[in-house]
């Protein structure tokens, strides 16, 4: 078993997610601040943009114009040049719950997923789609029946999107076709099928794995973020689990790969994802750690 050194990159936050190497530093959204923050060259924090309604996931159109997803109003945001944030995309008659994490492919497609159903409230649980938006913001639903979807990347020849199913106890990718819609669902990696089992606490009770955030490595692999089992999971296409790295007691949600050669694994840490709780603690961190085999695809 590899024994790996966790550093702590920057701390004092409430829940961080979305965490993306763009353009030489590392940029993550922090739920409850509601901001987006980059981590500069001296290791000082910069709240770049304020988003209202919650950030999550982030990315960048190909003329480098910031899109950020506004969870609880459901839209994706674009930053212009100015440094004004304006609509790109209204997702609301899409989505069944917040919108989530995103993934802007180099062509200036992103893709969005969502909650489903009403997470925080205590809902019970039902499928979810992922959203299409395209560069100019039309939008068109791609996929259906995902559990929770979460962390995605886009692997390097932009052919196929890789997606997490939080709720699912999977692993899932899609071909990504001429047009930016998706090709039928198929297994990255599965678990154990939970199927339309609507209680929650059944769905965990029953899962292996619980992957969040996610990160595509040169050698094909992925990381994710295993929330409640406390640790990032390297997994092979399959399903084989090659590495881990347990970050108890703390939560991992959001992992991403960066520095300057690709091999910094960046890992959001919390104690837990309640609602109530994060708000009003500042224990939401970033940490780090360095990996065997760098970067690879998008984010």
């Amino acid at each position: 078993m590899i024994q790996r050194e966790i550093n702590v990159v920057t701390s004092g936050f409430t829940y961080l997610e979305g965490p993306r190497w763009h353009q030489g530093a590392l940029w993550f959204v922090d739920f409850y601040t509601c901001g987006v923050y980059r981590v500069q060259e001296d290791g000082s924090t910069e709240k770049v943009v304020h988003i209202e309604h919650q950030p999550s996931g982030l990315g960048w159109l190909p003329d480098g114009r910031m899109l950020v997803v506004s969870m609880k109003d459901r839209k994706v945001l674009r930053q212009e040049t100015d440094g004004q944030l304006v609509v790109h995309a209204d997702l609301w008659d899409l989505c069944g719950g917040h919108a989530n994490d995103m993934v802007v492919a180099p062509n200036g497609n992103a893709y969005v997923g969502n909650f489903g159903f009403d997470l925080m409230g205590g809902a019970p649980h039902e499928p979810a789609s992922v959203i299409l938006v395209r560069p100019d913001g039309s939008t068109q639903t791609v996929a259906e029946g995902l559990h929770f979807p979460n962390g995605m990347v886009v692997t390097p020849d932009e052919k196929n999107l890789i997606v997490n199913e939080l709720f699912g106890n999977r692993i899932s990718q899609f071909e990504i076709l001429d047009d930016g819609t998706l090709g039928p669902r198929r297994d990255f990696a599965c678990f154990g099928d939970l199927g339309n089992e609507a209680d929650l606490a059944k769905r965990l009770e029953q899962a292996t794995i619980y992957p969040d955030g996610l990160a595509l490595d040169a050698s094909g692999a992925v990381w994710f973020a295993d929330t409640l089992n406390k640790r990032a999971v390297r997994i092979a296409e399959g399903g084989q689990i090659l590495e881990t790295v347990k970050t108890d007691p703390e939560g991992v949600f959001a992992v991403a790969l960066g520095g300057e050669d690709g091999k910094t694994l960046f890992m959001c840490a919390a104690p837990d994802w309640d609602e109530g709780a994060r708000k009003v603690e500042r224990e939401g961190r970033m940490l780090a750690t360095r990996v065997d085999v760098g970067h690879a695809g998008t984010p």
